[in-house]
């Protein structure tokens, strides 16, 4: 018998980038928990998570914090990847942030997460309109990209790919969404909600590791709660 399963990106996907959950789309998504089996898988640490969403982390099956590498049943912790960057690979990083031609620097530009790090030229300490510029400038620049490309022709036992709007996820090749596929069945179809399901981006490894269900590319949590409501 088919069983379905939800499954979502957070930051873009159910919240607007780094914010926090519309209050109204909550409560709709709260009822939407309560009667099918949903699970998140995010870049974000469980703190971060549960400041953009709130109790619905709660109201989840499951939650795979740290694309999958720090998982969660409400407060009970099933498993946590201990990985750590090389220092080889955090001074090369270290280099393209001094490199970059982007002027604004706001601190934290690495953030240590179970299995993985994200990487920021603006940091993660960036205001809401410190970001909006960094956005504007990497959409122009591609900077993202160019440095996730490098990154990973230097270091091919690891892989980086661009998450959320500023950063770039860094984690053991393998160690991404799609890891998380090992916990579903045969029997299980899956819907997958991400706002980076394109080739590089972190939503795309679990898009292609799905063969039973359907990917849902998303502009943004409106565009989630549309698509939501005429499956």
């Amino acid at each position: 018998m088919k069983r379905n399963k939800f499954i979502f990106d957070v930051d873009g996907t159910l919240t607007p980038s780094r914010g926090r959950m519309d209050f109204d789309f909550r409560a709709w998504f709260n009822t939407f928990c309560l009667v099918n089996d949903v699970y998140l898988v995010t870049g974000s640490d469980k703190p971060k998570t549960i400041e953009q969403i709130g109790e619905t982390y709660n109201l989840c099956k499951r939650v795979y914090n740290c694309s999958g590498n720090d998982v969660w049943e409400k407060d009970i912790n099933l498993r946590q990847n201990k990985w750590i960057l090389p220092e080889d690979a955090h001074e090369w990083l270290s280099e393209q942030l001094t490199a970059s031609a982007f002027p604004l620097r706001t601190g934290l530009h690495f953030e240590h997460r179970p299995g993985m790090i994200n990487f920021s030229i603006v940091g993660r300490n960036a205001s809401i309109k410190e970001r909006v510029k960094y956005v504007r400038w990497d959409q122009e620049h591609n900077e993202r990209d160019y440095i996730a490309y490098n990154f990973n022709l230097k270091f091919p036992e690891l892989e980086a790919r661009p998450g959320g709007e500023t950063g770039i996820d860094i984690a053991p090749k393998g160690a991404d969404k799609s890891q998380i596929i090992n916990d579903f069945g045969k029997d299980d179809f899956i819907y997958f909600f991400g706002d980076r399901m394109d080739e590089g981006g972190n939503d795309y490894p679990l898009a292609q590791a799905i063969k039973n269900g359907r990917v849902f590319a998303v502009k943004d949590w409106q565009d989630t709660w549309e698509k939501l409501k005429c499956i």
